[in-house]
């Protein structure tokens, strides 16, 4: 295969058109088991995808400016968020802007207290030339106490190659960072397509935050990888949360499920085979 697969283009193709728009387009992507679970207990990474839906992925991301994820899945996992998987071919800096085979997409990490590590492999890939600078979406505490902190972490993190991004919002009344801030924040830096790939807190605020939105939604596309297993009760699911709730987060999620399974806003656009995964495209509108 020496392009993206015929299912991707039928879903993407569309964000080449971005005039006038005040976020980026959002492509919402995650595998999940058979019982809807996309990471073990406490957020453990579990390897879902077979290798043929793997490769559909590495291809979705080249076709995004923008790669997003939690700070929980970049220190559980440590990704490398590349395209490593794809056919060698040469680079051609003409097209990419940069010396690498494929469109590699900019990591973008939500990283509210700036925990991120210094020495994770997307700073080492890009001090090696392998990989795309991270920027770290966070916020700025207002107390001077936890500032002083904060400014040493962000000197380390900016040493190591990061570019850090603080939000202006109300961090003391707000736990999360507000989606529809950082996707404004992020196309105003020349974001215009963002693939968000977890992990279960991002996937869970982006939905949830368009829910509380509903006259104009924060994702455009959802893409999920369902393979074919069962891992059980221990998992960690998008649409539930992990360890104790409070009143609001449980009225939330039910809120979500609701919303997940009557809105009349998720449109099946289409379904593929990569090996044994079944992948299905939703259009949210």
């Amino acid at each position: 295969m020496t392009g993206p697969p015929t299912f991707l283009s039928s879903l993407l193709d569309r964000y080449k058109s971005s005039a006038g728009r005040s976020r980026p387009f959002v492509t919402l992507t995650f595998a999940q088991s058979l019982d809807a679970k996309i990471a073990g207990r406490g957020g453990k990474q579990l390897i879902l995808s077979g290798r043929e839906s793997m490769v559909m992925t590495h291809w979705m991301r080249t076709m995004h400016d923008g790669i997003l994820i939690g700070i929980g899945t970049a220190l559980n996992d440590d990704p490398q968020l590349n395209t490593r998987y794809l056919p060698p071919r040469d680079p051609d800096p003409s097209v990419n802007g940069h010396n690498h085979s494929y469109n590699l997409p900019r990591p973008i990490i939500l990283d509210t207290k700036l925990r991120f590590d210094p020495h994770c492999k997307l700073l080492k890939n890009y001090t090696e030339d392998k990989g795309r600078r991270p920027w770290l979406i966070c916020a700025e505490p207002s107390e001077s106490n936890e500032k002083k902190e904060w400014m040493i972490r962000r000197n380390t993190l900016e040493k190591a190659g990061a570019r850090v991004f603080p939000l202006e919002y109300d961090y003391d009344t707000q736990e999360y960072l507000p989606i529809p801030l950082v996707l404004q924040t992020i196309h105003r830096l020349g974001i215009l397509s963002v693939m968000v790939e977890g992990g279960a807190q991002v996937i869970r605020s982006f939905l949830l935050q368009t829910v509380a939105q509903s006259a104009s939604s924060l994702v455009d596309t959802v893409i999920i990888t369902v393979a074919p297993i069962f891992v059980g009760e221990d998992g960690v699911s998008y649409n539930a949360g992990s360890g104790p709730v409070s009143v609001l987060q449980t009225y939330n999620l039910i809120i979500l499920r609701r919303y997940l399974v009557k809105s009349s806003a998720l449109k099946h656009a289409s379904t593929a085979m990569f090996g044994q995964d079944t992948v299905v495209g939703l259009f949210l509108t």
